[in-house]
């Protein structure tokens, strides 16, 4: 029988997210030296939910010293670890040398400087009403669903809560405000979901510009 929501976010929730954020990512950490998906996971977490980095560094340790046998994961009662290319009777040795580094981010306040989302993991957990909307309404289906940009918008804002709306544009005016050129913003819009191309004439970033001053006069 598989875990319920409740028990697997008791038990695993923190550590699904430090391995979530090695999406695309190598599992390249070292004892010396932390890898750029953990970084990206400091990075945003001491931002955001700083008490959580605490509750990962724990879950880590507890997996790595009981890792689940192949029964139990059949069963679907225990979390299994994402393949992240290493062999798995190294995977336990890897877990440990995360909690360690998370460790001494907390003793030593040794925290990422912030900067730009660098991973995939980053741009969603930063951007995430702005991967709503280019990922939910700006797909390549696009073409079958709506007759232009403007119309998708229109879909968005009209079937949306207007307080994730406001949130939508303060994350625009967020990304905006980021040092970055128009090839950084043509990753963002790629990495936060956009299939298609923003409507002409626009560039990337003039068309988040452009449409954070459509939703905020909603």
């Amino acid at each position: 029988m598989s875990m319920k929501p409740l028990e697997h976010d008791r038990r695993y929730g923190e550590l699904d997210q430090v391995m979530r954020a090695y999406l695309g990512h190598p599992a390249d950490d070292t004892p010396e030296r932390r890898s750029r998906a953990l970084d990206a996971y400091l990075r945003h977490t001491w931002h955001t939910r700083p008490a959580a980095i605490a509750e990962a560094e724990r879950q880590l340790r507890e997996y790595s010293r009981n890792p689940p046998g192949r029964l139990r994961l059949g069963l679907g009662e225990f979390y299994a670890v994402p393949d992240t290319g290493m062999p798995e009777p190294e995977i336990g040795d890897w877990l440990m040398v995360l909690a360690d580094h998370l460790k001494k981010s907390i003793e030593e306040g040794d925290v990422p400087k912030p900067s730009s989302p660098q991973t995939h993991w980053e741009w969603h957990m930063r951007f995430p009403e702005t991967a709503q909307l280019l990922g939910g309404w700006f797909s390549q289906d696009i073409v079958d669903e709506f007759p232009d940009h403007e119309a998708a918008v229109s879909d968005y804002a009209a079937t949306t809560d207007p307080q994730l709306v406001a949130r939508l544009v303060g994350e625009l005016h967020e990304l905006l405000a980021l040092p970055l050129d128009e090839g950084d913003h043509a990753l963002a819009a790629a990495e936060l979901g956009l299939e298609v191309a923003p409507p002409e004439p626009f560039s990337h970033g003039a068309w988040f510009q452009a449409l954070a001053m459509r939703l905020s006069s909603i």
